[in-house]
């Protein structure tokens, strides 16, 4: 089996590769490098040392669930680097073999455009989104579900991609074990669509969910970058976290995938 996927570079989506590179045969990545240093200077999150300091805690809670972290592939593995939004100016042309695979897996990277757009939704590329569609789409979609206090919104979305952000026909819905540290909660709704995928993948479950399209009235909020800013992060971080146990949340998810506890995260 080939795959390519798109992604970025933090911890989370280099244990992506690492997870992915294990199932198949032959592994093409297209990386996009973005900052790992959000709020230390204006760029996707403005300049700001409360948002510096929320991030420091993001990546505490990345490295505590994602231990390998660091590109060993395994097996046959193709790595183009690039800097976030070059995936624009992508010519097929050049990278015929990336475009030559059994699977095309979309996580974390830009939002893709033009030529290469349609030819994933062609090829049925998936998509990772973290957050529970069509609930939360947009940016940010697990802060905003802990900032409106729906703790049982947190998770993510498998779907296909289309040409809509976070809007595609869902395959199925992945969410962690409930954790009482929001940083750790979050970061294991990213490791629950790791390892469904790569479970879901290997054992062709994958293929036979039927897609579900999205409702868009039950839409609850639609985030942007521009609505994450010091004054909400503030209100935040003074809000107590309401337990999950106090919502039955399976009844929002299409083909479960729940994350077994882990109790050393507690």
């Amino acid at each position: 089996m080939k795959i390519t996927i798109f992604t970025s570079n933090r911890l989370r989506h280099n244990y992506f590769i690492q997870e992915m590179n294990k199932i198949c045969d032959e592994l093409f990545v297209f990386q996009e490098s973005v900052s790992l240093f959000p709020g230390k200077y204006s760029n996707i999150y403005d300049k700001s040392k409360v948002i510096e300091d929320y991030f420091d805690s993001v990546k505490e809670a990345e490295k505590k669930i994602f231990t390998n972290n660091y590109i060993k592939p395994e097996k046959f593995f193709f790595l183009k680097n690039m800097l976030a939004n070059d995936l624009k100016y992508l010519n097929f042309s050049d990278y015929k073999n990336f475009f030559n695979s059994d699977i095309y897996i979309v996580f974390g990277s830009s939002f893709i455009k033009g030529e290469i757009l349609k030819f994933l939704i062609e090829k049925k590329a998936i998509n990772l989104h973290m957050g529970i569609s069509p609930y939360y789409r947009g940016c940010d979609c697990n802060f905003w579900a802990l900032y409106d206090n729906r703790p049982d919104m947190v998770g993510s979305t498998i779907h296909l991609l289309s040409d809509k952000l976070d809007a595609g026909d869902i395959l199925y819905h992945a969410v962690p074990s409930v954790n009482k540290d929001p940083f750790i909660y979050s970061m294991l709704s990213v490791k629950s669509a790791i390892s469904s995928l790569s479970e879901r993948v290997l054992n062709e479950e994958i293929f036979k969910f039927k897609p579900v399209k999205q409702n868009k009235s039950l839409e609850l909020r639609y985030s942007t970058k521009k609505d994450f800013s010091e004054i909400i992060l503030k209100k935040f971080l003074n809000k107590k976290i309401i337990s999950i146990k106090s919502y039955n949340y399976k009844k929002y998810l299409i083909n479960p995938y729940i994350l077994e506890n882990d109790k050393k995260y507690d």
